[in-house]
Formats: structure tokens, C-alpha cells, sequence
């Protein structure tokens, strides 16, 4: 077991579950480059868990090409769900996020080890692709639209304040107008709080690079913001719904300079900026607030009417950092470290 985690601050890491894939989708040029699907042993998970707790950290997103096949190469069907519990358990733990599944193979288990796990975060990134069955086949996408669906609903069945999130790629090679409104009908029914939309462009040595029918750019860059204009009215509407309700916030940021807010993280991942009333406790990055939201705007919630704080031990890590440091921040980052998308950061490598 090779692969080490990624470390953003003091109160976060990303732990590696596996690493390559075994699907075959016409546009991703991963299986090419890292091959089939290597998966790391439960027990080294597991101690590297440990390990980041003992260091402070109180959140872990679990990361993998396609984290729900975990366990495939030693012959677990169920073994991303039992790995969920398991890493959920760890003393000291207190969030727990994955990243990415696929739709084809996440099953009920899975959603039952999130709905039964306290610190499994009640939301989910399922990447939808396209809503053109069409258009999915020629991606080589073991799914349909009608199995994508089903799984929404099952979540939010079992988990209804579930933040859902996707990816959509427009303008795929042979997408037609009939197409894109499928897609654009599968966003309007499955209400995402975010989309990360992407223009199809073509990578070399993928299979759709070379298809017939590649779509004109200016089709392609029309269909986007349109999509984009769509996703962003109901993910104001949705974060409208959270108004008037309390929100627990892992600190991220502190004010600084024209941000009079500090910065962080809901349970379901949506970004909260919290208003510091005068002679209120400040907290430290990685601590927890407790906030009611009193606005909304499409891409984050403000509440501004106070909060309580809960110390951490990602906070007291934060304390030692900075006199380890003697207060001097780290290469490339501000005091309290920087506000993410919730995604990793991938650097060059030196």
C-alpha cells in the first residue's frame, strides 16, 4: 500500500481507496494511463485513518476513480459499503465524504452505510454525464437515465436533506438538440445543489476523440450556458430552502481583508459564510460553528444572526501549527489556509 494521503490543512485529508479504473469510457483518458483498478487493503485504510486523526484531523474524503467498485479485486461486492462504517467508526472522527462513484455500480448498501453512519455526511457526488441515453451508450456508460433517477430518489428517501452533486459534459460528439434537452430535463427533475458542467474537447488517444459528428464549438458553447443559466436558478432555489435553518460549519477561513466573514463547510458541503457579531469568540480553522442560515445565493449561504463554537482538536492541531510556525503561514496559503470547491487540488509534481 503505497498511496499516501493529501493533506490540505490541519483539519482535512483525502485518503486514497484505490487507484486506476476498470471501465471503459470513451471520453476519460484515466484506464490509459493508470490502468485497471488497484484496490488498497481495508486494514492499510484504515490505520492511515487512524494516523490522520492522531495528527488532528476530524474530516477524511475517501477518493478513488470509482469508489464504489472498491473491493472488486479482492472479490467484495460489499466492501465500499462495510469500508464507509468502518471508517466512520474511528474514534475521532466527526465527517466522513467519498469521491467519485459511479452510477452503474452503487447499490443499496452503500446508501444504507450512509444513512446509518452519523459521520457519513449527508451528501453525494453522482456524476450523471449526459441525460441522452443516447449520448450515454456512446460514452460506454454502464448506466441509463432511468437507473440514475432511481438512485436520487433511494437517497433521498433514506437521506432527505441529502446535498446532491454531479458532472455533465455538453456537447459530446453526435449530441443533437433532442439530446442536450435530455439532459436538461434530467437537471431540472434531479434538482443538483451544484453542477460542474464541462465543454467536451477532445483528448488524444481517447476513443471519442476520433468519432464522426464532433459538435461546432459555437453549438457547444450555446448549449453550455444555457445548461449553466438553468443549474444556477435551482441552485439558488435550493439554497433559499435553507434559510431559517441551523447549520453546523467547519471553520475553513477567517476573516481577512475585505472578507468580514469567516469561511466553511455544512455537513451536506454547502460553503457557509458566518458573520462575526462585535466581541464575538473567534474561532480557529478547524473548529465547528453552530449558525442559522439568513441568505442564500447560488453558490453559498450567508448567516449573519451569531453562533456558538465548538472547539476541536483540528483546532488545537491549528494552534500548534502556528507556533511550530511561530504564526508565519505555510508556502501559498494565507494564515487560515484557503476555501476549496470541495474537490482536490492537483499540484505538479516537483
Amino acid at each position: 500500500s503505497t498511496l499516501s494521503s493529501r493533506r490540505e490543512s490541519q483539519h482535512s485529508g483525502w485518503v486514497s481507496i484505490s487507484v486506476g479504473c476498470n471501465n471503459t469510457c470513451t471520453f476519460c483518458i484515466v484506464p490509459s494511463l493508470r490502468g485497471k483498478e488497484k484496490d488498497r487493503r481495508p486494514g492499510d485504510i484504515l490505520a492511515e485513518v487512524e494516523a490522520l486523526v492522531a495528527d488532528g484531523v476530524v474530516e477524511v474524503t475517501l477518493l478513488g476513480q470509482n469508489v464504489n467498485s472498491y473491493g472488486a479485486e479482492f472479490r467484495d461486492k460489499g466492501a465500499f459499503a462495510k469500508l464507509l462504517r468502518a471508517v466512520g467508526n474511528v474514534d475521532g472522527i466527526e465527517r466522513v465524504r467519498f469521491t467519485s462513484p459511479h452510477p452503474a455500480a452503487f447499490s443499496d448498501d452503500v446508501i444504507d452505510a450512509m444513512a446509518e453512519t452519523p459521520t457519513v455526511m449527508p451528501q453525494l457526488h453522482m456524476p450523471l454525464q449526459s441525460g441522452s441515453d443516447t449520448i450515454l451508450k456512446s460514452m460506454r456508460r454502464s448506466y441509463r437515465t432511468k437507473r440514475f433517477m432511481n438512485i436520487l430518489d433511494t437517497v433521498r428517501e433514506r437521506i432527505p436533506h441529502a446535498a446532491i452533486t454531479t458532472d455533465i459534459i455538453v456537447g459530446f460528439p453526435g449530441e443533437t438538440e433532442e439530446d442536450f434537452q435530455g439532459t436538461m430535463d434530467i437537471v431540472r427533475r434531479a434538482r443538483f445543489s451544484q453542477a460542474f458542467t464541462f465543454q467536451y474537447s477532445i483528448r488524444p488517444g481517447t476513443p471519442a476523440a476520433t468519432m464522426d459528428n464532433q459538435v461546432p464549438k459555437d453549438v457547444v458553447q450555446e448549449r453550455f450556458e444555457r445548461l449553466t443559466a438553468l443549474q444556477d436558478e435551482i441552485a439558488w432555489d435550493e439554497n433559499k430552502t435553507q434559510i431559517g435553518r441551523e447549520v453546523e460549519v467547519l471553520v475553513t477561513k477567517l476573516p481577512h481583508g475585505d472578507s468580514p466573514r469567516l469561511s466553511g463547510r455544512a455537513e451536506d458541503n454547502r460553503l457557509v459564510h458566518v458573520g462575526i457579531p462585535e466581541g464575538a469568540q473567534m474561532p480557529r480553522p478547524g473548529d465547528f460553528v453552530t449558525a442559522t442560515v439568513t441568505e442564500a445565493k447560488p453558490y453559498f449561504l450567508l448567516a449573519d444572526s451569531g453562533f456558538s463554537v465548538r472547539p476541536s482538536r483540528a483546532g488545537d492541531a491549528y494552534d500548534r501549527a502556528q507556533a511550530d510556525s511561530c504564526g508565519a503561514p505555510s508556502p501559498g496559503q494565507g494564515a487560515a489556509g484557503a476555501t476549496n470547491l470541495g474537490m482536490p487540488t492537483i499540484r505538479p509534481r516537483g
